[in-house]
């Protein structure tokens, strides 16, 4: 890490002095720096600094004019944000024209600053011109926000702030204007997400400069103050950001702000991360570096939100306790919702049933309440835990909500182990996102393929149309990787996270099975169509005896499609959409096709289990014969008690008999029907049925 502050030669007389001043003020921010002190107090000690020298030189140059005028800070430099390469912004506001010992004065004012080879950025005003709004200039208008006096004539800044800075005044609906503008601007340029693998820490969403916007549209727009703990969650935010700054200008020499992968080893260093791992230093990091930068990203919203009109709608009621007020669900009674973590989850259900979003009273209730709740208490009953099952249902608006469950804490709550990869940082190269928002964002690309516009995405949207219940897959892809908060093999410990969880909510035990099958195996489908020979008849093979039944394979090729195309843009190729969709086809085509071929074996250990426990009015001879010719798929499509259910109704089956049983599985019936094989037998069943 570079330990000297910049030097450089003297100019004009006292300029020896003045050096000697910035030199300290330098060699104290680096110290901090290099513990990764450099923050808050830090920079603000700097700017302060800053001031001492400023002043010092107006001293020297302010008899040159005898115009009133004040020394502005702005910008960076106006919040006392100043880092050790930052601009230096100033603003010099003259009461009267600018001539010739004006232009004298500025001469003193800047020659010396540029001679301590600092970047300063400076704007000239005469009192005159605050009068007409500078529009034209949107990065002016937004930095004379955090305008601070620094020296000169006070009635001067005060004439100044009267008329651009105070609520009512012209400039500020421009002001507010050009803000939004920048906001959006900046965003675009980063693809509107937080999540990059090497963040620019002032310019990124989720950074320093929305951590300013946020307070600046507060200031403008006067809405209620946010809750106290989430101002000094900002401040932690902007305190821990400010120290990668100042780390980040040490080792460049220069104002570059961007976090790069051999900058984020010297900064974990700096901040003396004791892990021994190099790689799990640098994932703490930005583990934290993420959760900041959510915090900030929130906040932000939050301001973004309180400019948009209130609905003019009447207030509706939508029942469980629940109020829709325009485009949200709140709850009638907060106090009353606090202490009943139960109907928590009812609010986001009735948010997806109804298309709108869920109120900030309510994600606020569970940021302040969640906590005192263990998971049990938020699905106490059967009705809750179904209710959690259509929640998870693809639909229209579900990555949005768990999106609030989670950033609300509500879903680390229900499932403690999902909050264990909470901004967790695997660093691979390959993985754009954070654990938890790459899983969220499986579940967003797997919701896209409820109305898909892609010709070639249809043809996955048919799948999933197609399946029985979609919401086991959505459970699969929240533990899919929960595992991952260890360096263990990943799968099978996501499978013991999941299984805990899952009993909790009371999951059926197929459906249980069927989980950890995904969770266990999703990778395998992706390595078997990018790493394998997927033509190769002995690989399609080999997988489809893996995967075992048609809807197996639906669900693990939708899950391989959205975790793929969840680890970065552009990862999920058209090439590889086609190979994933052969392998797809290819392995279909082999259980449906190829089943006749592959009949129950004998010795199967399977059928070693099912003569073990067969019930006493089943022999042993009975079993086998019943099984003989029978396609291996019927083992895994049917379990024992139905097996044995199965035998007892082939009994005495002739030509001139079908025997039958039904049973009401809620929404459905399941008739199982035993006969002699004749010509056009399924033709005839659905005949009756019709």
């Amino acid at each position: 890490m570079r330990s000297e502050p910049r030097t450089s030669t003297p100019a004009v007389g006292f300029a020896l002095s003045l050096q000697d001043q910035l030199n300290h003020a330098l060699e104290e921010l680096v110290e901090q720096t290099r513990t990764a002190s450099g923050g808050i107090l830090a920079v603000r000690r700097y700017s302060e600094h800053l001031d001492e020298l400023l002043r010092r030189i107006h001293i020297e140059a302010c008899d040159l004019t005898p115009t009133p005028h004040a020394l502005v800070a702005i910008g960076g430099y106006g919040r006392r944000q100043m880092s050790l390469c930052s601009d230096v912004d100033l603003l010099i506001v003259f009461a009267g024209p600018v001539g010739a010992a004006e232009e004298r004065f500025l001469k003193s004012m800047l020659h010396p600053l540029w001679d301590l080879r600092l970047d300063v950025g400076h704007h000239i005003r005469e009192l005159s011109d605050v009068t007409t709004v500078d529009g034209d200039n949107p990065e002016y208008l937004v930095a004379l926000l955090d305008a601070r006096f620094i020296d000169g004539n006070k009635d001067v800044f005060g004439a100044f702030s009267d008329a651009c800075l105070k609520q009512g005044t012209a400039w500020q609906a421009p002001t507010l204007e050009s803000l939004q503008d920048l906001i959006t601007r900046r965003h675009s340029q980063f693809n509107h997400t937080l999540y990059h693998l090497e963040p620019d820490v002032k310019n990124v969403p989720g950074g320093l400069r929305d951590i300013s916007a946020a307070r600046m549209l507060q200031r403008l727009t006067r809405p209620d103050l946010p809750p106290v703990f989430e101002m000094h969650l900002l401040a932690e935010a902007e305190d821990f950001m400010l120290r990668i700054r100042s780390i980040l200008h040490l080792e460049c020499g220069r104002n570059l702000n961007v976090l790069t992968h051999e900058l984020q080893e010297t900064a974990a260093s700096a901040f003396g991360l004791q892990n021994s791992a190099p790689q799990r230093r640098v994932e703490t990091l930005m583990s934290t570096y993420f959760h900041h930068a959510r915090i900030v990203s929130r906040s932000l919203d939050a301001s973004l939100k309180s400019l948009k009109p209130s609905p003019e709608t009447e207030l509706v009621a939508i029942g469980n306790g629940l109020i829709r007020w325009g485009n949200e669900v709140s709850f009638d009674d907060g106090t009353r919702a606090s202490l009943r973590p139960a109907m928590w989850l009812a609010a986001f259900e009735s948010a997806l049933d109804e298309n709108c979003g869920v109120s900030s009273q309510v994600l606020t209730c569970i940021e302040r309440h969640g906590d005192r709740y263990s998971p049990e208490r938020f699905f106490p009953t059967e009705e809750e835990r179904n209710r959690l099952l259509r929640i998870l249902r693809p639909r229209p608006g579900l990555y949005a909500r768990l999106s609030e469950m989670h950033a609300s804490g509500l879903l680390g709550r229900l499932f403690p182990e999902f909050q264990r990869i909470y901004c967790h940082v695997v660093r691979d190269f390959y993985h754009k996102f954070t654990v938890d928002e790459h899983t969220l964002r499986t579940i967003q690309n797997l919701e896209s393929l409820c109305d898909p516009t892609a010709p070639s995405r249809k043809r996955f949207g048919g799948l999933l149309a197609e399946l029985q219940a979609p919401e086991l897959l959505v459970l699969s892809l929240i533990f899919h990787d929960v595992g991952k908060w260890t360096n263990k093999n990943h799968s099978e410990e996501s499978v013991r996270m999941a299984l805990g969880a899952l009993r909790r909510i009371r999951l059926p035990e197929p459906d249980i099975s069927t989980v950890v099958f995904l969770i266990r195996h999703h990778l395998q489908m992706s390595t078997t169509a990018f790493r394998r020979d997927a033509d190769d008849p002995d690989v399609v093979r080999g997988f489809a005896k893996l995967v075992g039944t048609e809807e197996r394979l639906k669900l693990l090729c939708l899950l391989t499609l959205v975790d793929v195309e969840a680890v970065g843009p552009d990862v999920m190729t058209p090439w590889k959409e086609d190979i994933l969709w052969q392998l797809y086809v290819d392995t279909y085509n082999r259980l449906t096709l190829g089943y006749g071929d592959e009949v129950i074996d004998p010795a199967e250990a399977s059928l070693k289990e099912l003569q073990e426990e067969r019930p006493a009015d089943i022999n042993a001879r009975e079993l086998e014969l019943f099984l003989d010719g029978l396609p291996h798929r019927y083992l895994r499509f049917v379990d024992a008690p139905h097996i044995y259910e199965h035998i007892r109704l082939s009994r005495n089956v002739d030509r001139s008999k079908v025997q039958c049983s039904i049973e009401d599985k809620n929404s459905i019936w399941e008739l199982t029907v035993v006969s002699v094989d004749q010509p056009k037998l399924y033709a005839k069943i659905c005949g009756v049925l019709s």
